[in-house]
């Protein structure tokens, strides 16, 4: 039964959660700098429908970029000296939003809750908010898995993007893949265009705007190990999980800084609050 105020209820202004204002400040100018004098060091190729494994110290910076054709990427991150601090996709989202761009951070996992890494550039920062409601980079959709899919279509299918981060976190760390699972965690979708329906609220997918020479820049807050999966819906404009839709490799460099630049710059420390938790 809908009671005689429910538009009124309805008509309740929102209230921001966790207002920004208090957050470090960025000084991207600073990254600027520090990446204008840089040189690439290091460059990995994600082949279609497998996941790869990268390093990244920390004042470096990190560029994903498609190469070929249009595809979407599911990113992990780690502290490569303690990888119990990993990547905190649902703070990171509660922090930025839905979708992540320029001067947004990725969010450690409790208890050190800090920047890991540092969205500096990105070609796709023109697309916004489509009609729809969609835009890229999501921190909402949690990765493509073998256990959503069997329960949904059934089988065994190993090249979803969790199997993908798994083998190759393994193959990183040589843990055996038993121990390597519970390491993979929710992602950033790298060009992926999502969003919720107006009418059900239910998470949609649609064909990324991504193009050859598209990228996303990241200067590494920490020293990072990440692992990128080229996932095997291609562009995600129709399906994932699938052998079926074309794919196409995703491409790592990682490029050193200007050390002098970086002079002043420090590491973000771990939080501060005590732990005690009122007890």
């Amino acid at each position: 039964m809908i009671p005689e105020d429910a538009e009124i209820r309805r008509a309740v202004k929102p209230v921001i959660c966790y207002p920004t204002e208090t957050l470090p400040q960025l000084d991207l100018a600073l990254y600027g700098a520090a990446r204008q004098g840089g040189r690439k060091v290091d460059e990995v190729r994600v082949p279609p429908r497998e996941a790869r494994a990268f390093g990244v110290p920390a004042g470096h910076f990190f560029r994903i970029t498609s190469v070929e054709g249009p595809q979407v990427g599911d990113l992990n991150l780690w502290n490569a000296n303690d990888l119990s601090e990993r990547f905190y996709s649902g703070k990171t989202r509660a922090l930025h939003g839905t979708h992540l761009t320029v001067g947004d951070r990725m969010w450690s996992s409790f208890p050190t809750l800090r920047p890991m890494a540092t969205i500096v550039e990105d070609t796709l920062n023109w697309y916004g908010i489509d009609g729809f409601g969609g835009s890229v980079h999501d921190v909402i959709g949690t990765r493509c898995d073998p256990y959503t899919n069997n329960l949904l279509n059934g089988g065994q299918y190993h090249h979803c993007c969790h199997s993908n981060l798994t083998r190759a976190f393994a193959s990183e760390t040589g843990f055996s893949i038993a121990e390597s699972e519970p390491h993979i965690h929710d992602v950033l979708n790298v060009f992926m265009c999502t969003g919720f329906t107006r009418d059900t609220g239910q998470y949609f997918m649609k064909a990324s705007p991504v193009r050859p020479g598209d990228y996303i820049e990241f200067f590494a807050e920490i020293d990072l190990m990440g692992a990128l999966s080229a996932c095997p819906g291609g562009d995600c404009s129709a399906e994932h999980s699938s052998d079926e839709a074309a794919c196409f490799p995703l491409q790592v460099d990682v490029f050193a800084s200007d050390p002098k630049v970086l002079e002043a710059w420090a590491e973000p420390e771990p939080n501060g609050y005590d732990r005690s938790h009122g007890a």
